[in-house]
């Protein structure tokens, strides 16, 4: 959760309303975030090679780590926000420059915004990348699982369908039943993702 005491946080008062709000769901605060500090990125991804949809891009990216962990309430700032964002875009538009160049790649950076290492961005961006590769192998895992079972199984974890109705809808004799078949299908599933997990990771 975010740090708010007021003798020692480095938040504004403008970072504390808007985190507040942003947790209790108000999209206006969201939207407000997002015009405030987009000139900075834009500015900082175009004088380092990159474009208007690059910069565009790169900031959604990184208001979704930020948004995602005030929502759940994992956000530890030890900067402003404007610095925990820059910190993240920086992160993202290096990690693409990279990926495009065999040579080193070296970022011109606004002195205004630093220093922007140790902001905690770091660990929060790669916990991200962590999470959606997790999501992007289980829902792998899940194609190669086969019918009925992919079907058993989103039923139940994915559309919140109750035992009864999957019993009628795949014609099981009772939820007894039907509740041994989606065991069975959760078992192949873990093993299909710690399978393709590991091979990934290699």
């Amino acid at each position: 959760m975010s740090r708010s005491n007021p003798t020692s946080s480095p938040l504004t008062p403008t970072d504390d309303a808007l985190i507040a709000a942003i947790r209790n769901g108000d999209e206006r605060a969201l939207a407000h975030l997002y015009r405030l500090h987009w000139p900075m990125v834009s500015h900082f991804v175009l004088q380092n090679s990159g474009t208007d949809d690059d910069a565009q891009d790169v900031y959604q990216e990184g208001v979704v780590v930020f948004y995602e962990k005030v929502r759940d309430g994992s956000l530890e700032l030890s900067c402003q926000i404007k610095t925990y964002l820059y910190a993240v875009c920086r992160r993202l538009w290096l990690k693409r420059l990279t990926s495009k160049s065999r040579f080193g790649v070296r970022l011109l950076d606004d002195e205004e915004h630093g220093p922007y290492l140790n902001t905690g961005a770091e660990e929060d961006l790669l916990a991200a990348e962590e999470q959606d590769r997790r999501f992007d192998t289980m829902s792998e895992a899940l194609n190669h699982l086969g019918e009925p079972c992919r079907s058993l199984l989103e039923g139940f974890y994915l559309l919140d369908k109750s035992m009864q109705d999957l019993t009628a809808e795949f014609g099981y004799t009772n939820a007894d039943n039907a509740k041994n078949q989606k065991y069975k299908c959760l078992v192949r599933l873990k093993k299909l993702f710690f399978t393709h997990y590991k091979e990934e990771s290699i």
